[in-house]
């Protein structure tokens, strides 16, 4: 941090109120051809990239490079957080007009968040709240990606992942309740599956999904145990156990109940 401000000292530049630089590398391309341009002043140019890498909001610090270099922005996990602090995160993301995504909102912080940003859209089977710039929500979706659950006790998980996907611009096809004990339903749906570069499977109980749908298509399978099931479930750890043990290669298993991690995942699989 002080290494930034002696930076700017030295070169004379005084701190002043300066429009935020949008996120994303082409604001920072269109920043730099204003500036060559002549529209932008370099010491403008400055103090609008000075945040970077990251903007210290008092109680956090915003990651405000990583669009940069992961292609998506920080995703603010809500669960443990103190309302107000998220408020401030919030403000500070929405002001640099890049797409918000919240994950693990609980109704009281989503009636809050709505009465400051009420711009802000949300699911509530999936605890999700979100904010994409008009030209990111008018783009056309980048692909198709299954989102596959055993049961419909799993759909809150798998709601997640399919609400994170059409937030990073991929299309999700829903399909619930295929599980092993009536293998047939998935064999119905299987040509879907197939066409997928990347699909998305939750399940809780014996966990044993993500194995058949990878032994039968050709592309990855993200797997997403769930807390889903009866005493020796414990919790969602019977499945996560069995789903790292899969003989059936190709399968990358998340952590229980976590659905967003599964969705970025197969957006950045799909993506690549």
């Amino acid at each position: 941090m002080s290494g930034r401000w002696s930076i700017g000292r030295a070169a004379g530049f005084r701190s002043r109120p300066v429009k935020p630089l949008a996120a994303g590398a082409s604001a920072m391309q269109r920043l730099l051809r204003a500036v060559a341009a002549g529209r932008v002043t370099p010491r403008e140019a400055f103090e609008r990239l000075r945040a970077l890498p990251y903007e210290h909001l008092g109680v956090a610090r915003l990651d405000t490079h990583r669009v940069v270099r992961r292609g998506f922005p920080e995703v603010v996990l809500c669960e443990g957080k103190q309302p107000a602090h998220v408020e401030r995160i919030v403000e500070a993301m929405l002001h640099r007009r890049g797409t918000v995504l919240l994950t693990r909102v609980s109704p009281a912080l989503c009636r809050r968040l709505m009465v400051r940003f009420p711009q802000l859209q949300f699911d509530d089977v999936a605890r999700l709240m979100w904010w994409k710039p008009s030209a990111a929500a008018r783009r056309r979706p980048k692909a198709v990606i299954p989102v596959v659950t055993a049961g419909t006790a799993d759909v809150p998980v798998a709601e997640e992942a399919a609400v994170t996907l059409q937030v990073m611009g991929h299309q999700p096809e829903r399909i619930y309740d295929v599980g092993v004990a009536g293998v047939h339903r998935l064999l119905h749906v299987l040509p879907r599956l197939r066409r997928a570069r990347v699909v998305v499977v939750a399940a809780g109980m014996d966990g044993a999904l993500p194995s058949v749908v990878s032994g039968l298509v050709a592309g990855p399978v993200v797997a997403v145990p769930t807390s889903v099931g009866y005493g020796a479930n414990l919790r969602g750890l019977s499945a996560l156990l069995a789903m790292l043990n899969s003989c059936s290669p190709g399968v990358a298993v998340v952590n229980i109940d976590n659905g967003f991690g599964a969705g970025y995942l197969a957006a950045t699989i799909a993506a690549g």
